[in-house]
């Protein structure tokens, strides 16, 4: 059966073009009302204006959905506040946020000043943390509600000269991982995608046969079915030229040093300490509490 949105309304941020244009175009084909957020600004963030926002909603007006344009930026308080109270006139609530705006600032850290990273971490964290705010009571009182947070490889693994984007992206898999278990309750689903697609961030680092296997709507059905209401919760799905797969932080099972252990102890066991062979996932910080008392059952390897 296909998955629909008929009755539901969509957020998606920094949706004037590629990843998040995608993404609201086939929420939109599929019964979505879509409120298509984007500043309009540079790549860095810089500038704005709502031309881009404008051209996404009439894409879905002319192909016979419903959609209005949003001018605010992410990371300021009452364009936030702004976005929540128009979507709510328009349409009386909110059922999915996609929190996809961002910007770069690349460049190596010796290099990098503080406001560079100041500003990446307002837009993709605090550009998240945000929206989720203000419409979190929203979807609370509605019973129902679905997070889509966009990660990225350089925050799960890494990229020279993105440590401020890194900083960010991995941030915000720590928000989902707390956000999922306080929304549960209430029928609130939270993910995150880590996509790679050709867009305006990266369509000077690819080369353009690349960059046409990479077109944002081939990350696209991910997104729509982490939004969708069959959708898992704290799930990092990674997706890119119609490939998925999904990633998540794993711990090793660990060894009981024993009270006395000393720093050379813990060298001379490191292998043992690091052995990812049966390493576990944990769906919440307590498990990883209670895998520590389960190892002091273990006879202590020193002392």
């Amino acid at each position: 059966m296909a998955i629909r949105f008929d009755g539901k309304v969509a957020i998606v941020t920094g949706a004037g073009g590629g990843l998040g244009r995608a993404h609201a175009l086939e929420l939109a084909k599929r019964g979505a009302k879509v409120v298509i957020n984007d500043l309009g600004g540079a790549v860095d963030g810089t500038g704005g204006n709502s031309q881009a926002a404008e051209a996404v909603v009439a894409e879905i007006k002319a192909a016979g959905g419903t959609a209005i344009a949003n001018g605010a930026s992410v990371a300021d308080d009452a364009g936030v506040a702004h976005l929540v109270k128009q979507t709510m006139e328009a349409f009386g609530r909110i059922d999915i946020l996609v929190a996809n705006a961002g910007i770069l600032r690349d460049k190596s850290f010796s290099k990098m000043e503080l406001k560079d990273f100041d500003a990446v971490m307002a837009v993709h964290l605090m550009g998240t943390v945000k929206p989720c705010k203000a419409m979190w009571q929203i979807m609370r009182d509605q019973q129902y509600g679905r997070i889509v947070v966009t990660t990225s490889s350089t925050g799960l693994y890494g990229n020279f000269g993105q440590t401020n984007y890194g900083a960010a992206k991995l941030s915000l898999v720590g928000f989902m991982n707390t956000l999922k278990l306080e929304g549960a309750k209430d029928n609130i689903k939270v993910n995150a995608v880590c996509p790679v697609a050709g867009t305006r961030m990266t369509e000077n680092l690819m080369p353009p046969n690349v960059l046409e296997m990479l077109k944002p709507e081939y990350v696209t059905p991910g997104v729509v079915y982490l939004a969708s209401e069959e959708a898992p919760t704290g799930v990092i799905l990674t997706a890119a030229a119609g490939v998925f797969a999904a990633a998540q932080i794993e711990e090793t099972d660990g060894v009981n040093l024993g009270h006395k252990a000393t720093a050379d102890d813990v060298a001379a066991n490191w292998a043992k300490i690091a052995d990812f062979a049966t390493a576990k996932h944990y769906f919440q910080g307590s498990e990883q509490s209670q895998k520590f008392f389960a190892r002091l059952q273990d006879p202590p390897l020193v002392g």
